[in-house]
């Protein structure tokens, strides 16, 4: 493939039907209301000059280069600024405006450095093409005089450099900050001559507030700001689309390549997820890929007390199949089992689950989505009848109040928190319902109109509050309930009740009665409210109950089944939702149907020739009791770490160390890989081809952008594994797979490699029904076939404070870094976030005597580890917050486990720790509790 270049129409499609017709140099064409001139003769085919317009931005009119005559009005009037009219005939090439043009161009270039020959981007600057367009041939002015050609380039920002020497002051960068990103980092500094493109004044880069989403290099059109990849390998000569394995937004990117190296990601502009936009993760982060850390060669060893032995593959697969049948023959048949996890392909994922039903013989398959997302599945199921989210993400452009609880989407989802901002800044309202004080609570251009800074854990009683406005004040969509629900006079008459109210509530959740009426009434009122949330709800002992709380609501006001509404989960990496479509519950086939269902296991059975068992195998925790137990024996790990992403580690690492036979597949030998016995080496995302499932329901397509570094697909492993075991597993593709994923799963029936790449992406249920896919689920009716309300009965955590342990630790993610940091941290991410840190009120650092910067430690029923504190007073006293990015701090050493009723998703948002200063290393006390230091580095 070559490299992709994607048209740019110099300023955005405007919406309606095309009923405006244009004469373009005699080429005639119909354009909707409010089209530039621009862009209706590129959609003709003519290709007007411009430096200071894209197709991203909204026009500004700077460059003046884009001029032309128009017949009937005076002057040259810029073609980006100026809206078609019907009839209207447009010159764009006249005496007239090519020497305008060359004159413009002859003052840009009397003040910009002649060396394009060495330029890093020569060959893809804009203002080289544009010179050579416009046919400049010399310069009269001269290169003397005052100029800015010795500016000094700011080189902080470990991705990119700034050299203003090259800047042309088109404000691109500054307006893509704003509009596109909407972090506002960047300014116009001076006047006349003096302007110039500042991220504050006399800040560099690093120092500013830009977050390094890649909007403004994107945006610039000549080597002022430029990735350093390119200096350093030369421009790309090839691209690749595919998609990013980060976060579960599932942007897709441009993979430009030279030769077999990634030299840069570019955002790509038909991205159903992410159109065009990227963040400092999917944009820059990718060295890990060719980290000197990654395992290429199998590894075994007899003990986790030896040191490894490199083999071949033929071996390293013998050796898993010969001993995980021994384990059976010695301990029987569900003595072994395998944890998935959510950063792999929907295709990986689906044979894993397969080589455990089909050649391991149980259903003990269990993956890293139960531990973040299960109650999603869980409630949204109970309510409306399909366990995943509602809308597509271009939704929230239609919302006219937005409630995010227990998100934080600008650093855990920051390209959806783009659009969303866009949205705010469009005059949608906000409701923020967290215990942190994030971001979005006040950013530029934007404040939440509510924050409802409730305890951790009394998420259900918000809720029930809110639903006690919506009932007793009036305002349930009686015409959409009556129509659409059922139950609703069970729940109506259980959150009327007075114990459900703002005021009786008070007392528990911490949140002001008034503040909680309004923001209710907000929502209620609006003619649009969406609900978007994330772990903050999920990761609690009621978290499944919160998510049909939040049905409850959504349905009482009538929010479903149309653009702007919804309820909406932002799923934390970049396949959770796939893996759990794909069956990777011990419960559940793909598509979310019981292993009891005789039908559904039939289908299974005839297909893949196998006996499957009606009972429900064991989930991560039953299987680490087992181990403990001695009747659970060996384990298969699937791109997880659990010894560092699971709670209560201790227990974790316990029940690894009692088992016999434990196998890691991954690209680095992460904190799991040190109780493996056999090591096999994984491929990255680059490496991978298949799908991957984002949280709107978009499947999208991962294509390998080079060949797996350790010589076979992961897919292709776990074939060999489940072969040797004595289950013939093959494909020649894995295209092949998702054919069979479709045959066996009805909201995948329409999806095949050959439809998404024709499509681009589809959001399933993809059928008979619905070829094209699923913007928006439950529009006329719910899946289930009437919305069900659930009476959510507020229970306290059994995690309660003590006298010892009187602080509440809740935990997050931050920007810069991702999950167990296994990726980001072998990359210049580190310079954001080189460690996490402890964010203590300053009233609970005070009575501790802890200042800003020091060594705390961090101390729970179950654990200990050290770590610095930073004051802020982002949490309300008694709250305490930190990330689990790194594993020398090992946050997980202090959850509990503590979980969810329904599904056994931990309970990481509450934890009663105590924090003191740390002692001297030297001074430290013998502690029978495992500290989370000794955890060590990746």
């Amino acid at each position: 493939m070559s490299l992709l270049k994607e048209p740019d129409f110099g300023t955005p499609e405007r919406p309606g039907e095309a009923t405006v017709s244009v004469d373009v140099d005699g080429l005639s064409v119909a354009v909707p209301e409010g089209t530039s001139v621009m862009r209706a003769a590129a959609l003709a085919g003519v290709d007007i000059p411009k430096l200071c317009a894209t197709d991203s931005l909204e026009a500004f009119g700077s460059c003046r280069l884009c001029v032309v005559e128009i017949d009937g009005r005076r002057g040259t009037p810029a073609s980006c600024t100026t809206p078609v009219a019907d009839g209207m005939r447009v010159r764009t090439q006249t005496p007239k405006v090519a020497k305008l043009r060359q004159g413009v161009m002859e003052l840009y270039l009397s003040d910009h450095p002649l060396d394009c020959l060495t330029c890093p981007a020569n060959g893809d600057c804009e203002l080289q093409d544009m010179a050579g367009v416009v046919g400049l041939r010399q310069v009269r002015y001269g290169y003397e005089g005052e100029n800015h050609l010795d500016a000094e380039t700011d080189r902080s920002n470990p991705y990119f450099d700034f050299d203003p020497s090259k800047c042309i002051v088109c404000s691109r960068c500054v307006r893509a900050c704003g509009e596109v990103q909407g972090t506002f980092a960047l300014t116009i500094e001076g006047r006349g001559f003096d302007s110039k493109v500042s991220p504050g004044a006399g800040e560099l880069f690093m120092d500013s507030e830009c977050v390094s989403c890649g909007a403004c290099v994107q945006a610039c059109p000549t080597s002022t700001l430029q990735e350093r990849s390119v200096v350093e390998l030369g421009m790309p000569t090839r691209s690749v689309v595919t998609t990013c394995a980060y976060c579960g937004v599932g942007c897709s990117f441009k993979a430009e390549m030279r030769g077999d190296e990634l030299v840069r990601m570019v955002p790509y502009k038909d991205g159903g997820a992410n159109e065009g936009h990227s963040c400092v993760k999917g944009r820059f982060a990718f060295g890990y890929a060719s980290h000197p850390d990654r395992i290429l060669k199998p590894m075994v060893r007899d003990r986790i007390t030896d040191p490894w032995r490199e083999v071949g593959w033929d071996e390293a697969i013998s050796t898993v199949a010969t001993r995980m049948r021994g384990l059976q023959e010695r301990y029987g048949p569900g003595s072994i089992g395998a944890i998935s996890s959510s950063r792999c392909t929907n295709e990986e994922v689906f044979v894993v689950q397969k080589m455990v039903r089909a050649a391991f013989g149980n259903n003990n398959i269990d993956t890293c989505a139960r531990v973040c997302h299960s109650p999603t599945g869980y409630g949204l199921k109970q309510t409306f009848g399909e366990s995943a989210g509602t809308q597509d993400f271009r939704s929230v452009a239609q919302a006219d109040v937005i409630m995010v609880i227990g998100a934080n989407p600008t650093d855990g989802h920051p390209v959806f928190a783009s659009r969303m901002k866009r949205r705010l800044r469009e005059g949608a309202r906000l409701v923020v319902i967290d215990p942190r004080r994030i971001d979005l609570v006040r950013s530029p251009h934007i404040e939440a109109a509510h924050h409802l800074q409730l305890r951790p854990s009394t998420n259900v009683a918000v809720v029930n509050a809110m639903a006690h406005v919506v009932v007793t004040e009036g305002l349930v969509d009686r015409e959409f309930v009556d129509a659409r629900c059922e139950g609703f006079e069970e729940w109506e008459e259980f959150v009327a009740r007075p114990e459900n109210s703002p005021e009786a509530t008070e007392s528990v959740t911490g949140v002001p009665a008034g503040e909680l009426r309004a923001a209710a009434r907000l929502y209620a009122e609006a003619p649009n409210g969406a609900i978007y949330y994330g772990l903050g709800v999920t990761e609690h002992s009621q978290g499944s109950t919160m998510v049909m709380g939040m049905a409850n609501l959504a349905m009482a006001c009538g929010n479903l089944g149309r653009d702007g509404v919804g309820v909406n989960p932002l799923r934390g990496q970049n396949n959770v939702q796939g893996s759990c479509d794909m069956g990777s519950f011990p419960h559940e086939l793909t598509g979310y149907r019981h292993v009891s269902d005789d039908a559904v296991r039939t289908v299974f059975e005839e297909l893949w020739g196998r006996t499957l068992l009606s009972e429900p195998g064991l989930r991560i925790p039953n299987m680490f009791d087992a181990a403990i137990d001695g009747t659970f024996r060996g384990l298969f790990v699937h791109g997880e770490d659990i010894a560092q992403s699971d709670p209560n580690l201790q227990h974790v690492t316990a029940a690894l160390e009692s088992m016999e036979l434990v196998v890691v597949q991954d690209l680095f030998l992460n904190e799991t890989a040190k109780f493996a016995h056999v090591f096999l080496p994984g491929a990255s995302f680059l490496e991978k081809d298949g799908t991957f499932t984002n949280a709107e329901r978009r499947v999208n397509r991962v294509r390998s952008v080079m060949r797996p570094k350790a010589g076979k697909h992961e897919w292709e492993i776990v074939c060999d594994i489940a072969t040797a075991m004595g289950y013939p597993m093959s494909y020649d593709h894995p295209g092949q797979i998702m054919d069979e994923i479709a045959q066996v799963t009805p909201t995948f029936r329409g999806i095949s490699f050959e439809t998404l790449d024709k499509h681009g992406s589809i959001q399933w249920p993809c059928n008979e029904d619905a070829p094209e896919g699923t913007p928006t689920m439950h529009v006329d009716s719910f899946v289930r076939g009437k919305g069900r309300f659930v009476v959510t009965n507020y229970l306290p955590t059994n995690e309660r404070t003590t006298s010892r342990f009187p602080l509440v630790l809740t935990t997050g993610r931050i920007l810069s870094q991702y999950n167990v940091g296994a990726q980001t941290r072998r990359t210049g991410n580190v310079a954001w976030h080189p460690e996490d840190l402890l964010e203590l009120h300053p009233h609970d650092a005070e009575v501790r005597g802890v200042q800003d910067g020091d060594e705390v430690t961090l101390a729970s029923r179950v654990g200990k580890t050290t770590l610095r504190a930073q004051i802020s007073d982002r949490m309300p006293p008694g709250v305490v917050y930190t990330t689990f990015h790194h594993p020398v701090t090992g946050a997980n050493v202090v959850t509990t486990e503590n979980s969810d009723w329904a599904t056994n998703c931990p309970e990481y948002k509450v934890t009663a720790v105590q924090v003191g200063l740390a002692h001297p290393l030297g001074a430290r006390d013998a502690d029978p509790v495992r500290e989370g230091r000794p955890v060590g580095v990746e």
